[in-house]
């Protein structure tokens, strides 16, 4: 198991959802960007969400070409058609005609009815940024985080070139996604970083990803990052707190607080949380057989830079190694998170 997610070149993170794979990786990014690293932080949706908690301010879109919106930190989202107008370029030139071909209406209905295109050509537009090279001969980027699919697209997206290189015999497509295919699956170089909640139905879909990234994909997973969840709500000397404002007398009051009853239902909410999250952390790391990597919910969402800077220790941080255990909540279980 690799010590630090940064050891891996290509970092893919994926997670059902809703999980926060979105600012699981913009953490990445701006954690290893502020380390010094040329990082390159890509995403593949319809829309733009990674400027927009990365920095305060991000102006116009970064679209296909992408833009440095940190020290250290350039970020583009891959679209599939701007990927293949580039490949095609390169392949056969005349890039004028290239992309006047796919701004044609006719030629667009046929593509959106041609399954997997554009799984391969996004990949290969990241094996693509893999190979450039900056003046001196250096990696253009030391790292490449890729905010990928959610969950069941994205084994889709990783079994592409696989099924093109088995499908196609010969020739250049065959040629191209077999290295598309050997970058995925290359463990030294490449980490797929799932991201889930501790939570019945995100646990569960987890550990069906795992599985099938073994048993079918073969790329490289050694942790699960467990997003948002709930620190022990109260001192370790008074784990019963919501008990004890509960067994308060009808009518007492708390200077200053609201009433004991209020209080009392809002840590007994707090501490059902807890261990609901405690729970299913369990269970994800029991099902996947993996160390856990903890994240502790931001009270107030994930907003800009500053949240993405306070999970980042947390993220970077070794996985708890004694996760995978079965065993129950306190001795041998996953770690709570830093509040």
């Amino acid at each position: 198991m690799a010590d630090s997610i940064l050891d891996r070149r290509l970092v893919i993170v994926t997670g059902k959802g809703g999980t926060g794979k979105t600012t699981v990786a913009a953490t990445l990014g701006l954690a290893a960007a502020a380390q010094g690293r040329r990082v390159l932080l890509a995403e593949m949706g319809p829309d733009e969400h990674l400027p927009g908690i990365l920095v305060r301010r991000p102006g116009p879109p970064v679209g296909y070409e992408g833009r440095e919106l940190a020290p250290g930190l350039h970020v583009l989202r891959i679209d599939p058609y701007e990927a293949l107008a580039e490949y095609l370029g390169l392949q056969i030139g005349l890039r004028g005609i290239v992309r006047r071909v796919l701004r044609n209406p006719a030629f667009r209905q046929l593509m959106e009815a041609s399954p997997g295109w554009r799984e391969l050509i996004t990949l290969g537009k990241v094996w693509h940024v893999e190979q450039l090279r900056d003046e001196r001969g250096r990696e253009r980027f030391e790292l490449i985080v890729v905010d990928a699919p959610a969950t069941g697209h994205g084994l889709t997206f990783l079994d592409v070139p696989r099924v093109v290189g088995s499908a196609v015999r010969a020739g250049p497509l065959r040629r191209h996604a077999g290295w598309v295919e050997a970058m995925v699956r290359d463990p030294e170089r490449t980490l797929l970083l799932p991201v889930s909640l501790a939570e019945e139905l995100p646990a569960r879909e987890t550990a069906e990803l795992v599985t099938r990234l073994r048993e079918q994909i073969g790329v490289a997973v050694d942790r699960v990052v467990v997003n948002a969840v709930t620190p022990p709500p109260f001192p370790p000397d008074v784990p019963d707190l919501d008990e004890r404002l509960a067994a308060l007398p009808a009518g007492a009051t708390l200077p200053g607080a609201p009433a004991p009853a209020v209080l009392a239902a809002c840590a007994a909410h707090l501490r059902a949380r807890h261990e609901l999250n405690r729970r299913w952390t369990v269970e994800i790391a029991r099902t996947t057989g993996l160390p856990i990597v903890p994240l502790p919910r931001r009270p107030r969402g994930v907003r800009g830079p500053e949240d993405l800077e306070a999970l980042a220790g947390a993220l970077l941080a070794p996985p708890d190694g004694c996760a995978a255990s079965a065993a129950p909540p306190g001795r041998g279980s996953p770690r709570e998170p830093a509040t």
